[in-house]
């Protein structure tokens, strides 16, 4: 079979196997959603295509007695000085670590649910470091047991699934600790790649010798290789934690199939790589594609068997001698309508992980159990928000489909996976499109359960909440930002913070979970508009509001409007050179000199215990006192803001 070729040569399209793969790391309880809807799309185009999730490959791989072994070989090797309390901790319990790794795994895969008696116990895991965590809750009401207020007596099924994930992260940490000082469950070596102007670190660690997690991963793609023999790879790397494992993926396909052509692309791509420019890059890869990738992968292909030139491909990036050349033949793109059904198919959805790392009902959901991934539009249909990178076309071009065709594409993915549970991943999901799915998905009698992001705006009416919910909706995440109203109409953002306490209650009223996103350090906030902040979000958690909240530190992108007209917002751009590689995030100066780093500590400890339902009454400013060490003035906001605001309604 003629094998296709980075010159252009390729099998002919009818034989042509397209590989997609989802480099660590990224979530362990579901499958990244990309490689499924390439998948789905290039199958409905006659396109033979296959997928695989190597970041849950490589994490099973490595959570066996065999490898667990191997690093404790490599733990003892080091002096006793250079051992952490986990590594040590390891080594203390290396036999029950080796006896129950299997165990643990298939408990939390779902197979063996009856074990959950054991681990509940407190008797069954080694437990390291990360089981101190517990001891933040003394269970002095509840005869000691530390757990006992958020499972009480019988919810032995989550409470043995929590320890286990502590247990895991243990062992994460001995991982790092020993094999490979970069490794984590969620992201992978994230400083190689995040806004890194220059190639050179990464190309110094992909030189470096392997360390465990590389061989494992190359054991790993090599097996991959060996099983579905691709003329084509595709790479997707949605975050910067997902970067350097790709190009070791790339690397290892280059030495024992040179002639497979590699892709890269995905949102990390679409976001830090427009300006690419490091020839380097093509050692690894043949092309670089930018935004969605139906359009330039159908123009590839159609390259491929030769109907078109490179110069006639589209949003795409290859080499040419030494220099990095862009290619962008001006074709539209396929509409959201016809990019087909996402298929799992392939997937093995019964070895995810069901892990339960924070005990907050609504929290939980992004890592516990297998939710479908599904788009309700592409695009956000406000696109105004001054902190987002409104001008790339993941958020500028918005198109919807109609109820008739989501609801079939939701069909369609429950009867192939068996499975009910959707996470509508929209950058902020329509409410006339998800009013009108809630309405076809009850005539149709489906039943599912469904959560996805939002904007809290007046539309979502207690009526709406109300029938949204009756169509499966159990939780809704919505941008609160920075909860002031000055810096949220600087932002562009289109709500205020009483309309947002209206709303949210509008939600948990109808039974539905709300999580805030929430932000601090954006262009010319102060400490006193900080400390207003916490207030009004410790008020929506005290009226039952909000059940979740998250602070993300603000970061300036050269994408938004922020970034392209600072002077708009009272800040000014620090300088950066761009050394060819990745582009995005920029330093800024608003001249307040406000210290948001302590300030983020102590936001994420309020939070963390507000979801809790943990120190709601202490006054605000002694959460900053604690990290500042300093006075702090009381907050501004009335104690009864939110409640007001309530009642207005």
């Amino acid at each position: 079979m003629k094998r296709a070729t980075a010159s252009g040569a390729s099998a002919p399209r009818a034989e042509r196997r397209v590989l997609a793969l989802i480099p660590p790391m990224t979530q362990l309880n579901t499958p990244y959603p990309s490689t499924a809807y390439l998948t789905g799309f290039l199958r409905s185009r006659g396109i033979a295509a296959l997928q695989e999730d190597l970041a849950l490959t490589l994490v099973l791989d490595l959570l066996t007695a065999p490898h667990l072994a191997t690093i404790a070989e490599q733990a003892r090797a080091l002096p006793k000085r250079r051992r952490s309390e986990s590594v040590a901790a390891f080594l203390d319990a290396l036999p029950k670590h080796l006896a129950v790794v299997a165990p643990v795994l298939r408990f939390l895969q779902g197979d063996d649910p009856t074990l959950a008696h054991r681990i509940a116990a407190r008797t069954f895991l080694p437990e390291g470091p990360r089981f101190a965590a517990l001891e933040r809750f003394d269970g002095s009401d509840s005869g000691g047991d530390p757990l006992a207020w958020a499972f009480g007596a019988l919810g032995v099924q989550d409470r043995a699934r929590h320890l286990a994930t502590l247990y895991l992260n243990d062992l994460a940490d001995v991982i790092r600790d020993v094999a490979d000082p970069r490794f984590e469950f969620v992201r992978y070596a994230e400083s190689l790649a995040a806004s890194q102007s220059s190639f050179e670190p990464l190309a110094a660690a992909l030189a470096a010798p392997e360390t465990l997690v590389d061989a494992t991963l190359r054991a790993a793609t090599t097996a991959a290789l060996a099983r579905h023999r691709p003329h084509v790879v595709l790479l997707s790397v949605p975050f910067p934690g997902t970067v350097y494992a790709a190009f070791r993926i790339a690397q290892t396909i280059k030495k024992i199939a040179p002639k497979t052509v590699i892709v890269l692309g995905g949102g990390y791509v679409n976001t830090e790589l427009r300006e690419l420019a490091e020839p380097r890059v093509f050692d690894f890869f043949d092309y670089v594609t930018l935004d969605d990738g139906e359009r330039p992968l159908l123009a590839l292909f159609e390259h491929l068997d030769g109907g078109r030139t490179r110069e006639r491909l589209v949003r795409t990036f290859h080499r040419q001698g030494d220099a990095v050349v862009y290619a962008n033949h001006a074709e539209p793109d396929v509409p959201f309508s016809e990019t087909g059904t996402p298929t799992w198919d392939g997937l093995p959805l019964g070895r995810y992980l069901s892990l339960l790392d924070l005990l907050n009902p609504m929290h939980r959901l992004w890592s516990d159990g297998h939710w479908n991934k599904l788009t309700v539009a592409h695009g956000c249909y406000w696109k105004k928000c001054s902190f987002c990178d409104v001008t790339l076309d993941y958020i500028s071009r918005y198109e919807a489909a109609s109820a008739e065709l989501l609801v079939d594409r939701i069909e369609q993915v429950v009867a192939e996976t068996g499975q009910t549970g959707f996470h509508f991943v929209d950058e902020a999901a329509p409410p006339k499109a998800l009013k009108a799915l809630a309405q076809e998905l009850l005539r149709r009698e489906t039943r599912i359960s469904w959560w996805g992001n939002l904007r809290f705006e007046k539309t979502y009416t207690p009526e709406l909440c109300r029938l949204l919910a009756d169509s499966g909706c159990i939780a809704v995440s919505g941008g609160l930002e920075v909860a002031s109203d000055r810096l949220l109409a600087l932002m562009k953002k289109g709500v205020t913070v009483a309309q947002v306490a209206r709303v949210t209650r509008a939600f948990s009223e109808a039974g539905v979970l709300v999580h805030a996103y929430l932000m601090y350090g954006f262009p010319t906030q102060s400490l006193a508009e900080t400390v207003d902040s916490l207030e009004y979000v410790r008020q929506l958690f005290a009226e039952g509001c909000i059940q979740s909240g998250y602070f993300h530190r603000y970061t300036c992108t050269v994408h938004s409007p922020v970034g392209r007209a600072p002077q708009d917002y009272g800040v000014t751009l620090l300088p950066a050179s761009h050394q060819g590689f990745a582009r995005n995030d920029i330093g800024f100066d608003d001249g307040l000199g406000v210290d948001h780093a302590a300030l983020g500590r102590a936001l994420s400890a309020a939070a963390y215990n507000y979801m809790h339902g943990v120190a709601l009454d202490r006054p605000v400013h002694e959460w900053f006192v604690d990290v500042l060490e300093t006075r702090v003035s009381r907050t501004r906001v009335p104690r009864d803001y939110v409640a007001r605001a309530l009642g207005a309604s």
